[in-house]
């Protein structure tokens, strides 16, 4: 159990540190296993057409299954607290990296899909993550407190893609392969899940009280597990659609998620195909996709923990987005002009401290459209918007990369400068 009147900041950045090093690490392995000449997955002579497009499917069976429990988990949270949803979150994403590393043991493409749909569903731990955020923020601190949620992310994404080329080539160590970085990275949300149970306090104030006695605390989880809905009917599963709804037909809330989606849509069109351009056009390794991806982690560290924090004191989130969000689709777009690839050493930069000064203002802007006891489900609303930004573009940009390697990256930028114009335009305007 925590100790009194500790701090339930530090454990979330904690949280947040292991859980985005275990995405990280899986950033270099998974293209490879599909666009390298000796995958086992598929015989030498299936098209890189072929394997683009299913490449797509797996990328986005991850965030369709997210769109459907995110919300689900995030309004479970505001009525049962954030730890017992959050353990579950993170139990799925480690029986989730078990069942990918054994798929790729056995070559097996059905089982790498289920191992990807498994965590997706469960993976509500970041909204979660910002909800108890909000709980013990208040307007001022908010994008301060987010910003350093983005720091942890950053850590975890400098030491987790290098982490993952590295202990998926087996010139470093001759018994690793790509299995290896999911059998560790299993083993990380099995200590995070225990560092949940035993140094997250509940945050949710009509839950449980922040220096409430254990035995108080047992009589509360008990009344809560007793609260549980008899009633509850599968056609919750669908409250993703709900939320996208809700989303539209509230004046508050339509604008906001409008730019949500389309920089959510946009990123994801850059961040999912990039690695595959590394690999067939500049010829990466894991490991080289690792040590780029580090570098762009320390970017974003810097960004978060320096950057915004000083911004957050200085300027308000509604401005900060105006440029920020065009910086972004600009630096996105600058990721086509080189022909060497050390030049993605001093462009990928850009993208880390534009992406990273836009992400916990955005946050702060959406969190604000809430009431203190709508923090979760509005912050699941706006998961929902994330995950439907994460679906779409790797089914489309499957068939893009057919033709060419750089279109996916070109319309990425495209629709982040459209949700640029979105919010200058249309939202800049509402709330003034």
């Amino acid at each position: 159990m925590a100790k009194r009147n500790s701090s339930p900041l530090i454990p979330i950045f904690i949280t947040v540190f292991l859980d985005m090093l275990g995405v990280g690490i899986i950033i270099p392995v998974i293209p490879a296993l599909f666009f390298e000449a000796n995958s086992d997955f598929f015989a030498p002579d299936i098209s890189r057409e072929f394997r683009s497009v299913v490449y797509g499917f797996l990328i986005a069976s991850f965030p369709f299954m997210q769109f459907f429990g995110a919300p689900l988990l995030g309004s479970l949270s505001d009525r049962f607290g954030r730890k017992p949803l959050l353990t579950l979150s993170l139990t799925g994403t480690m029986l989730g990296y078990l069942l990918f590393a054994y798929a790729i043991g056995q070559g097996n493409l059905a089982l790498l899909f289920i191992s990807r749909m498994l965590p997706g569903f469960t993976g509500g731990n970041i909204s979660i993550v910002y909800s108890a955020i909000a709980d013990v923020s208040d307007e001022k601190s908010r994008p301060k407190n987010f910003g350093l949620v983005g720091m942890s992310f950053g850590l975890g994404f400098i030491l987790g893609p290098t982490m993952g080329g590295i202990m998926a080539d087996d010139t470093v160590v001759s018994w690793f392969n790509p299995a290896t970085p999911f059998w560790f990275t299993a083993i990380l949300t099995f200590l995070n899940i225990l560092l949940v149970q035993f140094n997250f306090r509940e945050t949710l104030p009509s839950k449980l009280e922040a220096d409430a006695p254990q035995t108080r605390l047992r009589q509360n989880l008990n009344k809560l597990k007793s609260k549980r809905p008899k009633d509850f009917k599968w056609k919750s599963l669908f409250k993703g659609f709900r939320n996208v709804a809700t989303s539209f037909r509230e004046p508050r809330l339509r604008v906001i998620f409008s730019v949500v989606l389309l920089l959510s849509l946009g990123f994801s069109f850059f961040t999912q195909f990039f690695s595959v351009l590394l690999i067939e056009k500049f010829s990466y390794s894991e490991k080289d996709i690792g040590l780029l991806f580090g570098w762009v982690g320390v970017w974003l560290v810097f960004t978060q923990g320096v950057i915004v924090r000083r911004l957050s004191k200085m300027v308000a989130p509604k401005k900060i987005l105006m440029f920020s969000i065009l910086a972004l689709g600009l630096a996105v777009g600058a990721i086509l002009l080189p022909n060497e690839a050390f030049w993605f050493y001093f462009i990928n930069p850009c993208v880390a401290i534009s992406q990273g000064v836009t992400s916990p203002n955005l946050t702060t802007v959406v969190s604000v459209q809430a009431g203190p006891d709508r923090q979760g489900e509005v912050l699941g609303i706006n998961q929902s918007m994330l995950s439907m930004g994460q679906i779409i573009p790797p089914l489309i940009a499957g068939y893009l990369n057919t033709i060419s390697g750089s279109l996916p990256i070109l319309m990425g930028s495209m629709v982040i400068i459209s949700g640029w114009l979105v919010y200058v335009l249309i939202f800049r305007k509402q709330a003034d």
